[in-house]
């Protein structure tokens, strides 16, 4: 969402940590740029404006002129107070009470149904919680069909009642039934609009005074730019929210909602959604995401994403077959579809630092994953434990039924079979107690690259 952002931001600072001193002149120039790329990313100019003054100020102090490295301390000013725009620090769920009640609140086709599963899933699975659903959303039966659809698939149940359109009494209803299974959250999925209007709001405010929730989460599209702004305003002068979930962060939005709605309302954004599915919900944590709009990474978020997905024992056999010479095709599908878990490769080099330019010229398509994985799909087990086995009349039928030409599979087989070269040639430098290269192996217990990801790089540049 925010890479027009980075991109400019890195032009920015490219210049001012190019020199050895600082000026007024050389630090308004900057500022200027700054301010261009906050209002093209569709940050409130009121929000723009307070955020570029306060930058310039602190920018001309003794403290970044007078410094030895006075660029790099320009820069850790504009993360400060970036990080502040974004919340300072991240912000828990207020769970207490039994059952705690979470109200998710926002326009309608902000995605307040998908989120409601969404945060369920995320409390049940990291949070250790039991929870139950209610759909709160009468005026539209479609909402309370979708609910216990989604509600189904993750395994939480869900409270509707059809027939009534009186929402304080199917929240009441809803607490006393969480109460009764023992049901530690209780989330209330409500009603939107188009647009906020006072039969919603009074709707709203009639269940938050019924129920006293614990959180009002607002639920809003990253998309809403410069409208982002009057909504949150609208719903926090009614409804006092306690927090902020910013849906659809993996379109095309430019990032301004966030900072604008985190400022007006002076409450935190507590998760943001990077995709359609259920597990893609994410904690916000401000700090992260400065460092990734300035183009510094996210190795903590990349990390934890790599612990949810990777096991200790299976990392460790992994590398044993490495070692070993015996990762196969089998082993191959395996990591690429964790890969793919993790949000792919371009997801992941948005959190290693310094690519935010580069990455473009990596020729690394997310979409080849899926090319790929259905070719291994098209073989036999046999013939993913051993490729060696695939001849001509086996490739054929493997590309004609994965849906790509043969020699597009070929060039996937090659560079396999180059890939384990590889590593053998370096398993054995080890044994030998030979000095590796710098694409060697690394020692066990050590973080070694992932080989999906060279293959799919070294893959996508034979093709182009």
């Amino acid at each position: 969402m925010f890479d027009k952002l980075t991109d400019r931001f890195h032009d920015v600072f490219r210049t001012l940590t190019g020199r050895g001193a600082l000026t007024e002149s050389n630090i308004d120039d900057a500022m200027r740029e700054v301010r261009r790329a906050l209002l093209e990313a569709d940050v409130n100019f009121k929000v723009v404006k307070e955020f570029v003054d306060k930058i310039r100020a602190e920018c001309l102090g003794e403290k970044v002129l007078k410094s030895v490295t006075p660029g790099q301390q320009a820069v850790k000013v504009v993360f400060d107070h970036l990080k502040e725009l974004l919340g300072g620090d991240n912000a828990p769920l207020d769970l207490s009470g039994s059952p705690a009640v979470v109200m998710l609140i926002g326009l309608h086709g902000s995605g307040k149904t998908t989120t409601a599963a969404k945060l369920a899933q995320w409390l049940v699975s990291k949070e250790k919680k039991t929870v139950m659903l209610a759909a709160c959303d009468l005026r539209r039966p479609a909402a309370i069909d979708q609910l216990e659809t989604l509600g189904r698939e993750i395994r939480v149940p869900v409270f509707a009642k059809r027939g009534t359109l009186d929402v304080v009494e199917v929240a009441r209803e809803a607490r006393a039934e969480a109460s009764r299974q023992g049901a530690q959250v209780l989330i209330l999925d409500t009603a939107g609009r188009l647009q906020v209007d006072d039969e919603l709001v009074q709707e709203l405010v009639k269940v938050r005074e019924a129920l006293q929730p614990k959180e009002i989460l607002l639920v809003a599209d990253a998309a809403l730019g410069q409208q982002a702004v009057s909504v949150a305003e609208h719903f926090n002068n009614a409804l006092g929210i306690t927090g902020l979930i910013l849906t659809k962060l993996d379109g095309d939005a430019r990032g301004g909602a966030a900072m604008s709605m985190r400022h007006v309302t002076g409450r935190s954004i507590k998760f943001t959604g990077t995709g359609e599915r259920i597990p893609d919900l994410e904690a916000f944590h401000p700090e992260r995401m400065a460092s990734r709009i300035l183009g510094m990474g996210d190795v903590v978020s990349l990390v934890e994403k790599a612990a949810e997905h990777f096991e200790e024992a299976e990392a460790k056999k992994l590398e044993d077959k490495m070692r070993k010479n015996t990762f196969d095709l089998n082993d191959f599908r395996d990591q690429l579809r964790k890969l793919k878990k993790m949000g792919g490769v371009m997801a992941m080099l948005d959190m290693l630092p310094g690519t935010a330019k580069s990455k473009e010229n990596l020729n690394v398509d997310d979409n080849q994953l899926r090319r790929v994985e259905a070719m291994i799909c098209g073989m036999t087990p046999a013939e993913r434990a051993k490729p060696d086995v695939i001849n001509a009349s086996r490739r054929r039928r493997i590309a004609a039924g994965s849906g790509v030409p043969v020699s597009e599979l070929n060039d996937l087989l090659e560079r396999f079979d180059m890939m384990r070269k590889m590593m053998g040639q370096f398993s054995k430098m080890g044994k030998n107690g030979g000095m590796p290269g710098p694409g060697s192996m690394p020692q066990r217990g050590a973080m070694h690259p992932n080989p999906m990801a060279m293959k799919l790089q070294q893959f996508n540049r034979r093709r182009h």
